[in-house]
């Protein structure tokens, strides 16, 4: 197998960078930006730590990461399984980036920057669900903005209903559980009980 073992290699192949791909990168939010983050209900976070790279989903109502100015976002960390993926790594490395989808739209919104965890009672009081309120709240200082072409999501036919698939087509959480524990984890039960589990713990 040839592999690429240098930047000169790299260069080589690719050759330099098309003008707009570098012109169009800012380290705010404009109001056009403004508009993909406040229309976006799901968004993925990339982080990185000691223990490695994640990049993890977020989704709430459209509009659930909010502009405070044009530095700076504030995102609530929702309920989840309690790995804290995200969260250890901000505390070790505050570099993240987000990468902002629209649903229909193929241009998507790339923001990196650096990121704090709040415990602000008046922040996170207002981020609530209901009676719900998250934890914490991510709070980001951009340092880089910029749109991505939707060659990606074209090649992918990805808001394309035609594409969609029925989740019979795949295996469960719990059949994969069930295949990784050898037979220990009861894969159906968790199965079974998913449902109603979602319903009581969303926020």
């Amino acid at each position: 197998m040839a592999i690429i073992q240098t930047l000169d290699q790299l260069e080589a192949l690719y050759g330099e960078p098309m003008q707009l791909a570098l012109t169009k990168e800012v380290d705010h939010l404009t109001d056009l930006h403004r508009a993909y983050v406040e229309a976006s209900p799901f968004v993925l976070v990339a982080t990185s730590g000691p223990g490695g790279l994640d990049c993890s989903p977020r989704g709430d109502p459209a509009g659930f990461v909010r502009v405070l100015d044009s530095r700076t976002l504030a995102m609530p960390d929702r309920r989840g399984n309690n790995r804290l993926d995200t969260l250890r790594n901000i505390v070790a490395d505050p570099r993240i980036g987000l990468l902002f989808l629209v649903p229909g739209i193929g241009i998507t919104l790339r923001v990196n920057g650096t990121a704090q965890i709040s415990t602000d009672s008046e922040l996170c009081d207002s981020f609530a669900m209901g009676d719900k309120r998250p934890t914490t709240v991510v709070v980001v200082t951009t340092t880089s903005v910029y749109t991505q072409c939707p060659k990606a999501l074209i090649r992918a036919h990805l808001w394309d209903p035609a594409g969609f698939r029925d989740a019979a087509d795949l295996p469960t959480v719990g059949e994969i559980m069930a295949a990784i524990t050898a037979g220990e984890f009861d894969g159906k039960a968790y199965d079974d009980a998913y449902p109603e589990r979602v319903r009581q713990t969303i926020y």
